[in-house]
């Protein structure tokens, strides 16, 4: 990186809940928040985020013809400036993105068109990927650069080396990035049930019903859910900092199948490489590893941290087996919970793993990786 970037504040909406509180104790609390929905175990959105959805839904006719993902989008941006004291005037720039983007509106006029041989009048604008900055943008009445996209499971990071790339550039002193994913739908799930990756729901009545970061599992057990967190960048170290990204870095690897990583990731492998660039990698305390619950990909994660840490491994922790997969959206709520350790200067352990909890946490490796084989990772300190 050419010089520090501050993330002055951060706000996200999930089955944790919105508000920093809500969201630290049930991280220290609840072994998961999965329900069973229609036979498919999901993280929906907790009842008290519904409300704010609802409101939010109903605040504006415009808003009630948009899809859960650019809602979602929208109400964790508004926290999220406010929080950062930002005005519409500053005119920042916006890169939110999600791997799936509008699925349930999707879905919705899908069906209705196969009924009727014709389109809605909103079916394309409402559910075109560039809906979820637009409307952002649009709400929050500033004039910035709008960026969406989907680099998959990985889109919330790519966002976030994005708006570090702009502010770099001197483009912009001021970013938005983040990801709003909303795939608890029929399709979407049945979608990562034909990859066979999905969690069987006879495992609701389990203590851990995702097993993420359990590199003895014996089956698949991703769970989706569904959210947005966005955080707020500022160019160098700011003084009400709630964290400073130290490092980034990013790799692609060459595919034998469409879904697989090699068996040790080598983008994985590419991307802490090049964001530890001259960091001491002991001095890596905690790594929030992606681990989606999958045996394969949690394995090559493993893999791949072994090869670069070697004989000196940080501790592992992950948000997955609590709240599931927000595909688009996880990386930046793995953010969020690195932030929330470095602040309360607690670590979150996985109850199932062996290890010794850090004394002092001062800084956190985050990973991300989607379909395609393309994984960031990033450095925060405190």
């Amino acid at each position: 990186m050419n010089q520090p970037v501050s993330i002055t504040a951060i706000s996200s909406i999930s089955s944790l809940g919105t508000s920093p509180k809500t969201i630290w104790e049930n991280y220290k609390t609840k072994p998961h928040l999965f329900t069973v929905k229609d036979g498919n175990l999901v993280a929906e959105l907790s009842q008290e985020a519904k409300r704010e959805i609802d409101a939010l839904r109903n605040s504006n006719t415009k808003y009630k013809q948009l899809d859960d993902s650019v809602l979602f989008g929208i109400y964790a941006s508004r926290e999220a400036v406010k929080k950062a004291g930002w005005k519409a005037s500053d005119n920042f720039g916006i890169n939110i993105g999600s791997s799936r983007g509008a699925t349930g509106l999707f879905e919705t006029y899908f069906k209705r068109f196969l009924k009727k041989d014709k389109a809605e009048t909103l079916s394309s604008p409402t559910t075109t990927l560039g809906n979820i900055s637009s409307w952002i943008a649009h709400d929050l009445q500033t004039k910035g650069p709008e960026i969406s996209h989907s680099i998959t499971c990985s889109t919330a990071l790519h966002a976030l080396l994005n708006g570090i790339a702009w502010l770099n550039s001197g483009m912009c002193n001021k970013f938005l990035v983040g990801g709003s994913e909303a795939p608890l739908t029929p399709f979407t799930i049945a979608q990562m049930k034909a990859l066979k990756i999905y969690c069987h729901s006879e495992r609701s009545k389990e203590s851990y019903p995702c097993q993420a970061l359990n590199f003895n599992k014996t089956e698949n057990t991703m769970i989706l859910g569904e959210g947005a967190a966005i955080a707020c960048l500022e160019k160098g170290k700011s003084k009400n900092a709630l964290a400073v990204i130290e490092g980034i870095g990013y790799g692609t690897e060459l595919l034998k199948h469409n879904v697989s990583l090699s068996t040790d990731a080598k983008c994985f492998q590419r991307s802490m490489a090049m964001a530890l660039g001259n960091t001491d990698p002991n001095d890596i305390e905690i790594i929030v590893t992606h681990t989606p619950g999958t045996i394969k990909g949690d394995l090559a994660e493993y893999n791949a941290i072994k090869k670069i840490f070697c004989n000196k491994i940080p501790v592992f922790t992950t948000n997955k087996l609590q709240v599931g997969h927000s595909l688009g959206a996880s990386g930046m709520l793995s953010i969020e919970m690195a932030i929330l350790m470095l602040n309360h200067q607690n670590f979150i352990d996985i109850p199932y793993l062996e290890q010794s909890h850090p004394e002092k946490i001062s800084k956190i490796m985050i990973n991300a990786v989607g379909f395609g084989g393309n994984a960031v990772s990033v450095i925060l300190s405190k």
